[in-house]
């Protein structure tokens, strides 16, 4: 244990320290050392008296270090309760001896053991062990040579001691153990207000001790602690009055210090005196007369009764006893209070009248002293009023500093106590002040506690009013009551009894200080007393004391200059005078207490607002002057008083008051809503009156100061626009007051006030119109109940929107018409949605508007009327869509602004939008009832339930058919009607957006509706414009003059596809044009039922086919398109008859035709167009096209091509180009191959194509061409057919040549220009398109053609020689080249031939093949050119085509299996043979002189001779076609060899010494090294030319590599080997040793050593 080894520790301390003096005290410590081990608590400890009495025996020695020791000892026992209560008399001498050693330490040692005692269970019980503990303080208090530290430790000890000793007189005596510090002396806070809350919770924790301090009836017996305490009590009654002490053993004591600790009794023991009569009795006769003793002022006061510090404590005493004890001492309290009154009046020390008035203040923060004080005295009419008095000796001390001469010093200096205090700091004066700067301070001092007790007062006040509320004596000013309640209660009688008893000095006080005062924390802190009464008073209903703060308050917040300063400036001759003076007068500086006061002023509004009544005329004054204030250039406050523009001011926020109040400002309104209704109709009478008053002299513009009088109307048409935005709840009773007045202010002649007037009207319309409240109601009800809802709906809306139409119709000026139809746009855009019952009156000024003479007007109408037919035709009433219908269509017609027409006409398509949707909507409604859509109106009027009034509810529209009808047939004939307007855009759109319409809306009209569309509406205006288009003049138009230069006019330019009237309508027709492409797009299936549909297409084709007639390209592209569009959109879906496709085609013919008789920019573009057209109506339509119709298109085509080949010039083909019409028809031909039940088109299409490819000419084609065949339009399919047949087995020739092909010239029949330059331009075109077409082409009709188209590719191919840089000719090779392959291919591919192909079908291929390759290879590939006649580039592209082409004969052709029959395969390879010759069958001279291609040519071409002759074991492919190729190959590839092994030879010998050139040596050694490599296949050794015995011998070893070649070439090969150059020798020397092998004469060379 912690205790037990401190213990000890301490006795361990104590042994050595008395170990060489004391030896008995160190024996004894040593044994309390082993006693102490023996025991394990406290308690033991005090049973056992051997620990106690051996700190004892030390202190016993007196000696400091073992005394110290053994107090300490002590103490700690005391404090552990380890001392049994016997040995507090012992301790208690022991203690009274060491007080009187003279150490510091001991003594202090001494007090605090005393002070322990009386904290621990040995609290003496009885009077002597008591009185004896005290006698030791009291001494050692009293001894003049103790230190100071001694003595004050002794004062704190008794003044502890006695507060102990009465804590157990207040345990013994069961009372409240509370303690309350005195509101008086507790520290202040920083304002009067938290003194007041402060002492709020003080006197409810007196309330509380008072109420549970039991029964009012006062016990007379004590408890022996009771006595005690009493004897204690009475002993320093007697010591403060300078006496004798009869209990304590002292003769004499400060009076200071024993009233110090009387009062500090009193204070904190309020139980005590209330609840014991003895302690009363000492109270009453004892304590008191001291009091009243010490309080006199009438003689002299000498020693130290006559001391600040005593004065302190007596008023102190005595605040304690009025504050306390009022109630049970009323007499007594009486006296105190008159006696402390009266040191206010008389002539004694500043610093005394200071501290009675810090007791006054005390008084008056405290609400329930206060209270108290003034129920007991001044509501008693027995006693006098120390209140009223109270009050009144404040006042004369605030009142006293007019007539100070250091009145501006003290002001000054008060208001540096109030800012210090507000923030807390306590003021001082400084040490080294002098004289007269303390009595500045002092005489601030008082004042200040004057005024702070003056608030105090009027805070008690508010406080008091505020728990009357609370409780319920009184209603709070915030509820909706009228008239006021009277007050009945107790606390609310109160209340009312103060205000009317001290209302006025407080008024005249405050005032004058507030007046005087310029320190921030004064001027809040009066305020705020000023606001707290003011409301006290309104809460109260006390009228007069409230109006008159009111007043006082409301000249606190601006200054104004008055009226004899205005007249003088106004008066100033000088004008530059006059308006500096002006301004200054207008300056408006707000000072920090005006600011304050203002804010003030607005928190009483807001608390009182529904108690003010005629007050508010006041407040709206100075709230008006607070407006202009804030909106002037000339105000500022004082912070920013100095020359700074406001702008400046606002962005550096020294601005921000002004902002804040005019925040302020603006909340008092909107708080109107929580007031009463006629609070708010008082707020707005006055707010009229204000505005009333000034009207007349703004009106005028003339007086002191119209713009004052001008802002003080707006502020209340501003203010009477917030009350009616925030009272929108219950706006009824408020509307009529607000709008008449501006209406009032429209009718004035002022300018500036009309305007106010129509703002203020729109913004009080729309709000009233967008709040929450104007919504139908729609909650559920009886029929009556909604009705009537309805109807009061109906009469506000009717209200609210009826100034408009007034506005309008009633004055004649520009400015308010054009005002009230911008307050009319601005409900529609806002609030348009919620309007019913006001669209008449809102249509019919709509249309007066659109009829008037006044322009600028117009544009404000029309904004409207597009906002309510954009958004608001859901809401429109049924009745009323006929009538916007109509008034659009006069917006349309009218003639002021273009614009407004255009845009007009858009809202009619906005309106047929709508009626689809009310269409949709009706019928569906109608369905579910089971009603015919098309009834009679009429006969449902009867049939009107609750459902239609639900409906207006709900804002639909519900409309039947026959209405929609109705409004579609007016919007189409305003359209119809429009389209015909002089103004070309006006038509234009009218056009457009009546196709539109039937486009987008079709699907819901009626079959018979359409009928009437059409016969009135689309087909006429087709015809009325063609007929205007053809009437008008074709006089160019001058564009809008836009000014003058060199006195001539200068006009804008206008384009030329618009610059006559022709060229305007002929952009109408094109609009119609498209939209009835549009409609017979999406509607095609429906109308080509009507009646009266079939007439107006064959009106439309008519259309198109005169079209071209009047030379606009523009109606021509549109006419075609027209039909385009309408075929093409519908033959692929199958909805397209049989008649209208052909209809098609038969103009389309007609129209191509008849296009040369007519010249123009058009004609070309519709020939394009037809073109395209047919492309896209066959691909769309392929199913619906038979062998007539197909061989309609391709002789509409060709008819195409015959024109421009002969009409167009040679422009484009100078420049390489292809004329437009053949673009397009070469854009289309890939389009027209025929589907499966087409396919013997084919034969037509492609021999079509190779009309215009070159032709050779010959007899039996002129005579063809004389004999002549049957059209293409006539032709019959079958004949193809059976000609194909034929073809296919053979039996019939084949003739290209059809009637309707040009005739070809000498060359081709390509178009010949005028000039007689040919071009090639198309043909070469169409070469890809028909090798493209071709590989496409079925089987059966490809074999018929193939040769055809060989033919003509050949033809094609020998362009070459007369046109060498013509694309013609390659683009024709590369068609062959792949025309063979893709053959070739497809053969190898497929095993064989179709069965269906005959074998002289495919002989006369391979025959046409075979002359083309004779021909091209032969005659035409390389061979040599002139100089320079082609680009580096194309040469070598050449080179490459030919190496291509010989590489296809050579690799594929040849290698892979063909059908193609022996002769043709031995003209093909002698064709590579041929070529192959050119190096050497030439002269040495040519051959040196020769190009190098021709001779890297000639040697592929022996390079394919070797390849076709060797055999690669590896290879897989060999067949039978193979071996057959490499048997022809062979034979002539030997020859071959032979030919130049002898050419060699010869040339050799010829040129002696001479080289011969390197082409032909390096032939003759690329066949020596191929010879050496050549491998041949077995069946291709059975074709050499060998002996039978050879032959035999060499098919023995069939798995060697047989070179038996070689033993042909034998001869010519030894004949080499005497040449003279060395490769020669050494390749016929590896020949010679492969022939020695091929013999098998190898061993018998080695065995001879050769």
């Amino acid at each position: 244990m912690a205790f037990m080894a401190v213990l000890e520790s301490d006795l361990r301390a104590l042994s050595a320290e008395a170990r060489r003096r004391y030896p008995a005290v160190k024996d004894g410590a040593e044994h309390a050392i082993l006693k102490l081990r023996s025991l394990s608590s406290p308690s033991e400890i005090a049973h056992n008296e051997e620990i106690l009495r051996i700190f004892l025996m030390a202190c016993e020695v007196k000696t400091i270090k073992l005394s110290v020791i053994g107090l300490s000892c002590l103490q700690k026992l005391i404090s552990h309760d380890a001392v049994s209560p016997s040995a507090l008399k012992e301790i208690l001498t022991t203690l009274k001896d060491h007080a009187e050693m003279a150490d510091e330490i001991v003594q202090l040692k001494t007090l605090q053991t005393i002070l322990t005692i009386l904290q621990s269970r040995l609290h003496p019980e009885d009077e002597d062990n008591m009185c004896q503990a005290l006698d030791i303080c009291l001494r050692l208090l009293e001894n003049n040579r103790s230190p100071d530290s001694v003595r004050n430790t002794a004062a704190a000890t008794f003044r502890q001691a006695v507060a102990l000793i009465f804590d157990h007189v207040v345990g013994a005596e069961s009372l409240p153990s509370g303690k309350y510090s005195s509101g008086g002396y507790m520290s202040r806070s920083s304002s009067v207000t938290g003194d007041v809350s402060r002492s709020i919770n003080l006197s409810e924790s007196l309330e509380l001790e008072a109420v549970s301090g039991g029964s009012s009836l006062k016990r007379e017996t004590l408890t022996k602690a009771g006595k005690l305490g009493l004897r204690l009590l009475e002993d320093l009654t007697a010591l403060a009055a300078s006496g004798s002490a009869i209990w304590l053993r002292v003769n004499s004591l400060q009076r200071s210090f024993a009233l110090d600790i009387l009062e500090f009794i009193l204070s904190n023991y309020v139980a005590v005196f209330r609840a014991l009569l003895p302690y009363e009795q000492v109270l009453r006769h004892q304590i008191c007369s001291v009091l009243m003793t010490s309080l006199r002022t009438d003689a002299e006061l000498e020693g130290e009764a006559g001391e600040p510090s005593f004065r302190r404590l007596v008023l102190r005493s005595v605040a304690h006893i009025i504050r306390l004890y009022s109630s049970s001492l009323v007499t007594e309290s009486e006296v105190f209070l008159s006696m402390l009154l009266k040191v206010t009046f008389l002539d004694l020390p500043l610093w005394h009248r200071i501290l009675v008035l810090e007791i006054l203040r005390g008084f008056c923060v405290e609400v329930r002293t206060l209270r108290i004080l003034f129920q007991n005295f001044d509501m008693n009419p027995k006693n006098t009023n120390v209140v009223e008095g109270m009050i009144k000796a404040l006042a004369r001390v605030v009142s006293s500093i007019q007539f100070h001469e250091t009145s501006e010093e003290s002001l000054a200096a008060v208001a540096g106590m109030f800012s210090s205090k507000a923030k807390g700091i306590e003021w001082s004066l400084d040490n080294d002040a002098s004289n007269s700067a303390v009595l500045v301070a002092s005489e601030a001092h008082a004042i200040t506690l004057a005024v702070e007790g003056l608030l105090g007062v009027v805070f008690t006040v508010a406080t008091l009013t505020d728990e009357a509320v609370d409780v319920g004596e009184i209603e709070s000013p915030r509820c909706d009551y009228y008239p006021p309640t009277k007050c009945t209660g107790k606390t609310a009688g109160l209340c009312l009894s103060m205000v009317d008893s001290l209302w006025l000095t407080i008024l005249d006080a405050l005032s004058l200080i507030l007046s005087r005062s310029q320190g921030e924390a004064i001027v809040l802190e009066i305020l705020k007393g000023y606001q707290a009464f003011t409301q006290a008073c309104g809460v109260l209903h006390a009228v007069e004391p409230l109006n008159s703060f009111l007043a006082s308050l409301c000249k606190f917040t601006i200054n104004f200059p008055n009226e004899a300063e205005k007249k003088s400036v106004l008066q100033s001759p000088g004008s530059k005078r006059s308006e500096s003076s002006l301004d200054q007068r207008e300056s408006i500086v707000l000072t920090p207490k005006n600011v304050q006061a203002l804010r003030t002023l607005f928190n009483i509004a807001h608390r009182l607002h529904n108690v003010l009544g005629h007050s508010w005329v006041l407040v709206l004054e100075t709230l008006a002057a607070l407006d202009r204030a804030i909106h002037s250039p000339h105000a500022t406050t004082q912070e920013s008083s100095t020359g700074i523009p406001k702008l400046m001011r606002q962005s550096s926020g020294q601005f921000s008051d002004f902002s804040i109040l005019s925040s302020l400002n603006s909340q008092l309104f909107e708080s109107s809503a929580l007031m009463h209704i006629s609070a708010v109709k008082s707020l707005l009478s006055a707010l009229r009156q204000l505005s009333e008053q000034c009207i007349s002299g703004a009106s005028s513009g003339s007086g002191p100061a119209p713009n004052q009088k001008l802002g003080s109307i707006t502020f209340s048409v501003e203010r009477m626009i917030s009350i009616l935005v925030n009272n929108l709840h219950r706006v009824e009773p408020l509307w009529d007051d607000v709008v008449g007045h501006f209406l009032e202010l429209a009718d004035k002649p002022n300018q500036h006030l009309r305007n106010m007037a129509l703002e203020a009207l729109d913004r009080s319309i729309c709000a009233v119109l967008g709040s929450d409240h104007f919504q139908p109601t729609r909650s559920k009800g009886t029929y009556h109940n909604i009705e009537t809802r309805l109807t009061d709906m109906g009469s506000l809306e009717c209200a609210v929107i009826s100034p408009l139409r007034i506005l309008y119709f009633s004055t004649q000026s520009f400015d308010v018409r054009a005002g009230s139809l911008k307050i009319l746009l601005h409900v529609l855009e806002r609030n348009g949605e919620k309007l019913y019952y006001s669209w008449p009156n809102i249509l019919e000024m709509l249309r007066s508007v659109a009829d008037t003479s006044e322009k600028e007007l117009i544009p404000l109408g029309f904004q409207c009327l597009r906002v309510i037919m954009n958004d608001g035709l859901s809401t429109i009433p049924v009745d009323c869509l006929q009538v916007c219908v109509d008034v659009t269509g006069a917006y349309s017609s009218q003639k002021t602004e273009l614009n407004i027409s255009l845009t007009a006409i858009g809202l009619l398509w906005t309106t047929t939008d709508f009626i689809s949707k009310g269409l949709i909507h009706g019928s569906a409604k109608e369905k579910e009832a089971g009603i015919d859509g098309r009834s009679n109106p009429e006969q449902m009027d009867d049939q009107k339930p609750v459902k239609q009034t639900l409906d207006v509810l709900e804002q639909v529209s519900s409309i039947n058919i026959a209405d929609c009808d109705k409004l579609f047939f007016s919007v189409f004939s305003l359209l119809q009607s429009l389209g015909a307007d002089e103004r070309p855009e006006v038509r234009n759109s009218a056009v457009r957006t009546l196709f539109q319409t039937l486009g987008s809306h079709g699907q819901k009209l009626s079959e018979n509706m359409w009928e009437d569309c059409l016969q009135n509406y689309v087909f006429p205006s087709l015809d009325r414009a063609s007929h205007m288009a053809a009437t008008s003049s074709k006089d160019e138009w001058q564009g809008k003059e836009l000014g003058t230069r060199g006195g001539k006019a200068v006009h804008m330019l206008i384009h030329h596809s618009r610059n006559t009237a022709q060229k305007q309508w002929d952009e109408t027709l094109v609009l119609i044009l498209g939209g009835i492409a549009r409609i017979l797009r999406s509607f095609f299936p429906l109308l080509r039922n009507l009646s009266s549909f079939w007439s107006g297409w064959e009106s439309l084709l008519l259309f198109v086919k005169n079209s071209i007639l009047n030379d606009s390209k523009e109606v021509a592209l549109a006419a075609i398109n027209c039909l385009q569009t309408t075929v093409l959109s519908h033959s692929s879906k199958g909805n397209l008859p049989m008649p209208y496709l052909t209809s098609v085609l038969d103009i389309y013919e007609q129209v191509i035709q008849k296009s040369t008789s007519y010249s123009g920019n058009a004609v070309g573009k519709v020939k394009q167009e037809i073109l395209h057209g047919l492309g896209e109506l066959y691909v769309q339509a392929q199913r619906m096209f038979d062998d007539k119709l197909y061989t309609q298109v391709l002789g509409i085509i060709d008819l195409a091509i015959k024109q421009s080949l002969i009409t167009s010039d040679n422009f484009e083909a100078e420049f390489g180009h292809v004329p437009p019409v053949l673009r397009t028809v070469l854009e289309i031909i890939p389009l027209l191959r025929p589907i499966e039940h087409l396919s013997s088109m084919w034969l037509i299409l492609l021999r079509d194509i190779l009309q215009y490819l070159p032709k050779l000419n010959s007899p039996l084609q002129d005579e063809e061409d004389k004999a002549g065949q049957p059209s293409r339009v006539d032709h019959n399919p079958d004949s193809d057919l059976r000609m194909k047949h034929e073809i296919s087995n053979g039996t019939a020739s084949i003739s290209p040549k059809r009637k309707g092909s040009i005739s070809p010239t000498s060359h081709s029949s390509a178009a010949v220009a005028a000039g007689g330059i040919p071009t090639y331009l198309f043909a070469e075109k169409l070469v890809p398109l028909l090798v493209d077409l071709f590989l496409k082409t079925p089987v059966v009709e490809k074999y018929i053609v193939y040769p055809e188209i060989i033919q003509s590719l050949g033809r094609s191919m020998t362009m070459r020689r007369d046109n060498p840089d013509c694309a013609l000719w390659r683009l024709a090779v590369e068609g062959f080249n792949r025309i063979l392959v893709d053959d070739v291919c497809d053969l190898a591919a497929d095993g064989g031939l179709d069965s269906s192909i005959s074998k002289p079908v495919r002989t006369r291929i391979w025959k046409e093949v075979a002359d083309v390759y004779e021909i091209f290879l032969i005659g035409y590939c390389g061979r040599a050119l002139p100089s320079n006649s082609l680009p580096t580039v194309t040469v070598k592209a050449d080179e490459s085509l030919e190496m291509i082409t010989v590489d296809i004969l050579g690799d594929k052709i040849l290698k892979l299996p063909i059908d193609a029959p022996s002769d043709i395969l031995q003209r093909l390879v002698s064709t590579l043979d041929t070529c192959a010759s050119r190096t050497c069958s030439l002269p040495v001279e040519t051959v040196e002189r020769m190009p190098l291609h021709c001779s890297r040519f000639s040697l592929t071409c022996l390079q394919k001779l070797f390849s076709l002759s060797s055999y690669e074991k590896e290879a897989d492919n060999w067949s039978s076609e193979r071996s057959e190729v490499s048997k022809i190959s062979i034979l002539v590839l030997l020859n071959r060899c032979k030919y130049i092994f002898n050419r060699f030879i010869n040339d050799e010998n010829d040129l002696g010494e001479r080289p011969l050139p390197a082409a032909r040596l390096d032939e003759l050694m690329y066949v020596l090294h191929e010879l050496a490599r050549l491998i041949i296949n077995s069946d291709t050794i059975s074709a050499l030319p060998l002996h039978p015995y050879l032959k035999s011998g060499l098919n023995e070893e069939e798995n060697c590599d047989r070179r038996p070649h070689l033993l042909v070439l034998f001869p010519s090969v030894s004949e080499l080997i005497v040449s003279r150059e060395g490769r020669v020798r050494e390749a016929v020397r590896v020949l010679l040793r492969q022939i020695t092998k091929e013999l098998a004469l190898e061993g018998s060379l080695a065995g001879a050593g050769l």
